[in-house]
């Protein structure tokens, strides 16, 4: 948050019919649904790129907005349950081809050779290759078609790999049922198949359980509002309201758009926006969220943001972006999937070559190029990655963490200096007036604090806050202000009443050559801002801000993760100093404007520090982009802080220990599930590939696709775990 020296100011009657109600609530819903089918389908997967490029094409993101569920759906967005209907397709072709496999596993020769029975029906060969068929052209036309858009795109990866092994297995065993001499292994094809569906099917499941919590982002706003329109109350759609219109939010109802309560109280829950859990109370000009469930109350409240405006459409457009934006960890497993593929094409068509040369039969050669084939499938590589990042992106913004540089938060792990502003963040940023004084004798105490009320009364600033609260408390009027500006850094001024007034920071007047009076400052905990009438000092308002309880619990985070924190803030010497001392902090920086906060950062970079800034992503922009890590801190109006690489929806320190060591456990999943996507690979190809042979281990085709697939699940399980790494000390 900024600080104080920089005010930069800072029973009813329905009016639709019940047929239109109705048409309203299915349009909605279906346009939710739309929404939340879109945004499962821009969840990366393992093998994404080779089932869906025509379908991401037509879908240039850049080109969409999301807007709220009564708004327009995006061009191109009908219809694009792509995964869904993906997860279903693989399910129904596992257990449709799973009850082929079992008449080709009874009547397979080698089977039977193997529990000791005979059981051959005339034909049987002609039987295996007519069932195999099937198994193969309709169970492995994923595989098939994915192996076709691999090639056509020129980059060949595990479908690749999958559709060769399938094809050599299908083609070698039907031309042993039609003359060549050998043994066919429909039975191994057919299982192979079974099990790669099985495992894609379980990986997507998967995938699309990363997305919940982003779907339940989306779900948060109800369908219509209750529109107060003159005594009435009309039930309309969500785009059909307006900035400014006035809305009713019963108890127990949903807020549908951003807004201010204009009347009325009430205590809001606003956990899965903000990740407070505690219910918020709410009153007259209080800021609510869209999404957030009202209490015990009904309010009124203006209508602030709708549409693509809102706090909430901003999270999901954020979260959205952070699940496809690829951090360097992604760009790795993509380089090493892509590495592999190549990797495995070779072992495998020199495993064939090997075994031929040791003068092996052709059908067991074949068989181990097979088995290295499927095994060395880097699909647990694929997935590694890409899975990590949507559980994470999803999970942070439901705890009030909206992430929009990946790489900056998988960087967090590397911080080791922290720069807290003070104001609203280490402190509650909730002022109240101790002392008001005048040093001018034509003017009262009453009087400076009526004229400085005019400049801070359309400020949200913590100390216009303050300010106006106790004007409000002693029913004193607000005079209006005219010609007012912003002096940047330094306070604001206006004209009240023909008399030009000035609030400003201590530093204006050190700048002006204003003497400062000596008991200004009665109180370490105070912060002081001064009144200026024509240029000449009339008075100063004090004002209290009380240190978080939660500020020292966080601190201890910090010290026991070896971060030294530091504070930068415009208050004097001797209020920065007992926060300082309070909270034990490694240091502090006084009277900082916010231009010179980006020195800091620099100064610290300078010592060899990875630095993380937090700051309203406003005025402290320069400091944001200039940090390793840009933390904007903030109410939801502050969210699209551009030069942010992280914003946190509340102000609060425990937060930002959240996030540092969320990334750190989100990293550390990446790079768990590269170590065993990798090392899985490494023990297992030479296997495939028959290393053992010599001591009568043989691994065959259908285990081989086993392991491989158990791979799958075991790295999408690891990713599932981070999901209870948040909040974790």
């Amino acid at each position: 948050m900024e600080n104080h020296e920089d005010h930069k100011h800072h029973g009813h009657k329905h009016g639709k019919n019940g047929n239109a109600k109705d048409s309203a609530k299915e349009e909605a819903k279906k346009k939710e649904e739309q929404l939340k089918d879109y945004l499962v389908e821009k969840t990366k997967h393992g093998h994404d790129d080779a089932m869906a490029k025509e379908d991401r094409s037509k879908m240039d993101h850049s080109k969409m907005d999301h807007s709220d569920h009564g708004g327009n759906v995006p061009m191109g967005m009908a219809g694009h349950d792509h995964h869904k209907m993906m997860v279903a397709d693989f399910r129904k072709r596992f257990w449709i081809s799973t009850i082929f496999t079992i008449p080709i596993l009874f009547f397979s020769p080698m089977i039977q050779e193997f529990f000791g029975y005979t059981f051959l029906l005339p034909g049987n060969p002609y039987i295996l290759f007519i069932l195999s068929s099937f198994v193969y052209f309709w169970g492995g036309w994923p595989f098939l078609k994915g192996f076709y858009n691999e090639i056509k795109s020129k980059g060949p990866g595990m479908m690749t790999l999958i559709s060769m092994a399938i094809s050599v297995a299908y083609f070698y065993s039907t031309a042993t049922v039609f003359g060549l001499k050998g043994e066919d292994f429909f039975w191994e094809l057919s299982t192979l198949i079974v099990i790669m569906l099985l495992g894609h099917w379980l990986e997507m499941k998967s995938v699309l359980g990363a997305s919940k919590a982003l779907q339940l982002l989306v779900s948060m706003l109800p369908s219509e509002a209750h529109k107060v329109v003159g005594d009435t109350i009309e039930d309309v759609k969500l785009d059909e309201l307006t900035k400014g219109d006035i809305i009713l939010i019963k108890p127990g109802e949903k807020v549908p758009a951003d807004g201010i309560i204009t009347e009325g109280s009430s205590y809001l829950n606003e956990s899965m926006l903000t990740g407070e859990s505690k219910p918020v109370k709410k009153e007259l000009d209080n800021t609510v969220i869209g999404g957030s469930i009202n209490g015990n109350s009904t309010l009124r409240v203006r209508v602030k943001h709708t549409g693509k405006d809102s706090y909430l459409n901003k999270v999901i457009k954020m979260v959205d972006e952070a699940q496809r934006t690829k951090s360097k960890m992604q760009n790795l497993s993509d380089r090493a999937a892509k590495w592999l593929t190549y990797i495995a094409l070779a072992i495998g068509f020199g495993t064939l070559a090997v075994w031929l040369i040791l003068g092996f039969p052709f059908v067991y050669a074949l068989e181990r190029m097979v088995t290295v084939m499927v095994i060395a499938c880097p699909h647990a590589l694929g997935l590694a990655i890409p899975l990590v990042v949507a559980i994470s992106t999803a999970v942070s913004a439901q705890n009030g963490l909206l992430i929009r540089n990946r790489t900056a938060f998988e960087e967090s792990r590397k911080i080791s200096a922290l720069l807290f502003d003070k104001t609203g963040t280490l402190t509650k940023g909730d002022f109240g007036v101790t002392r008001i004084e005048s040093v001018n004798e034509k003017f009262s105490k009453g009087e400076i604090l009526r004229l400085a009320s005019a400049l801070e009364q359309s400020s949200e600033h913590p100390i216009a806050v303050g300010i106006i609260k106790k004007v409000k408390a002693d029913n004193v009027a607000i005079p209006k202000p005219e010609n007012f500006n912003a002096i940047t850094g330094k306070g604001v001024e206006a004209d009240v009443e023909g008399k030009q007034i000035k609030v400003v920071s201590p530093g204006y007047l050190r700048d002006e050559k204003i003497s400062i009076p000596e008991d200004a400052y009665s109180d370490a905990a105070e912060t002081v801002v001064f009144v200026l009438i024509e240029g000449k000092l009339a008075g100063y308002i004090a004002l209290s801000d009380e240190i978080r309880p939660e500020s020292a619990e966080a601190i201890k985070t910090f010290k026991k993760n070896n971060i030294r924190v530091y504070m930068a803030t415009g208050d004097n010497e001797k209020t920065a100093k007992a926060v300082s001392d309070k909270l034990g902090l490694d240091g502090y920086y006084a009277e900082v404007l916010p231009h010179q906060k980006v020195e800091i950062v620099k100064e610290l970079q300078g010592k060899g520090e990875f630095v993380a800034m937090t700051g309203d992503g406003v005025n402290d922009a320069p400091a944001l982009a200039q940090a390793n890590v840009g933390v904007a801190v903030g109410s939801g109006s502050d969210i699209a802080a551009e030069t942010a690489d992280i914003i946190l929806v509340n102000s609060n320190p425990k937060d930002i220990a959240n996030l540092i060591l969320f990334g750190k456990a989100t990293y550390n999943k990446m790079i768990q599930n590269l170590i065993w996507a990798t090392g899985y690979n490494i023990v297992a190809i030479p296997l495939a590939a028959g290393v053992l042979y010599s001591t009568g281990f043989v691994l065959g085709p259908a285990v081989a696709a086993v392991f491989m697939s158990l791979s799958t699940i075991i790295v999408a399980i690891n990713a599932q775990l981070l999901k209870n790494k948040i909040g974790k000390k």
